[in-house]
């Protein structure tokens, strides 16, 4: 004998087992915090996205300036980009270095991501 999953469902229902309203529950977003977050709603200034040469034997790296932020907040958006890029790269004092000459590409991805780009 075959029960049909719409009659299944019916008495699940009936039973009490699953609430009529299919309504999420309301959340305070107030309390809500999601800690990885990369958005870039708290950054006020713009970020600076420059390429540079100097002092790495003439490879070309992508330098992000001006971030506004915990160490952490910097370290996950450069896990982030590095990600999206496929490519290696590294912080320090504030700045995301990214490696080989993809300025256009790091743009992109800040400003979907909420960021102000220069």
């Amino acid at each position: 004998m075959n029960i049909d999953w719409k009659d299944a469902l019916g008495a699940l229902k009936s039973s009490g087992a699953i609430p009529e309203d299919n309504s999420p529950e309301p959340t305070d977003e107030s309390s809500q915090k999601d800690e990885g977050s990369t958005k870039g709603s708290v950054q006020k200034s713009p970020l600076y996205v420059i390429t540079d040469r100097k002092g790495r034997k003439g490879k070309t790296a992508t330098i992000i300036e001006g971030f506004e932020g915990s160490d952490d907040a910097l370290e996950s958006l450069a896990k982030t980009l590095k990600q999206k890029l496929g490519t290696g790269g590294s912080t320090r004092d504030g700045e995301i270095l990214i490696q080989g000459d993809r300025k256009n590409d790091v743009t992109n991805i800040l400003r979907s991501l909420g960021y102000k780009t220069k």
